[in-house]
């Protein structure tokens, strides 16, 4: 698929909060080109407030809180979540882009990666919601009874805004190292099923250690 490689000059002002949806590419390789990390930075921060929210389904997380504590915190450690989050997948892609001939920066990746985290915004009011109506069934693993109205919409719109996001993150590594979506894809899922793996014998060790441990 053609790169977009114009020049600054012949590239028209594009509004990335609503051009990646449609155009992945297109405003990857503008956020590389023209935008700084600062705006990187802030762009990941507000996305990554949704991301935190959604993952405080059947946390536990502090029940006893105020909504209005558990937002404020979700707020305050997005921007530090979204930096060491895009930055270690900035890491991952542009360490294994490498096997695919890729070309781009750590700091263009950096740039292009956090535009994954635009569709967790639309998350935002959803959890908002549910967190202010109904933070029980929201947090409470253990919880018996019906789900609230909420449940259904925001899980939709979880399961569409994580997709979306995959396609935006193939899209934006593809650009970013010049190469097509299949190799940007394998980019991405060699390293996240090597983690997997990893993860996966550590919590087996983990597991047969503890039965040790209580078997003594």
């Amino acid at each position: 698929m053609e790169n977009y490689n114009d020049t600054t000059q012949e590239r028209p002002t594009v509004n990335p909060f609503l051009n990646v949806w449609m155009h992945p590419k297109q405003t990857a390789r503008y956020m590389i080109d023209v935008k700084s990390i600062g705006f990187a930075i802030l762009v990941l921060s507000i996305g990554y407030i949704g991301s935190l929210l959604s993952g405080l389904i059947d946390s536990n997380f502090m029940p006893e809180l105020s909504p209005w504590i558990i937002a404020l915190f979700c707020v305050i450690i997005a921007p530090i979540a979204g930096i060491i989050g895009t930055a270690f997948s900035a890491f991952i892609t542009w360490l294994f882009g490498k096997l695919f001939k890729g070309t781009a920066t750590f700091s263009a990746l950096f740039k292009g990666i956090s535009l994954s985290a635009i569709p967790m915004i639309v998350l935002i009011p959803f959890y908002l919601i549910w967190l202010f109506t109904s933070p029980e069934s929201l947090m409470d693993a253990n919880l018996a009874g019906s789900a609230p109205w909420i449940f259904w919409p925001t899980t939709l719109a979880t399961i569409v805004a994580g997709i979306w996001s995959f396609v935006i993150t193939v899209g934006v590594v593809a650009e970013a190292h010049e190469i097509s979506n299949w190799k940007a894809f394998f980019t991405i899922f060699i390293p996240s099923c090597i983690l997997f793996i990893i993860f996966f014998v550590l919590i087996v060790v983990l597991f047969i250690g503890l039965i040790g441990v209580g078997m003594m």
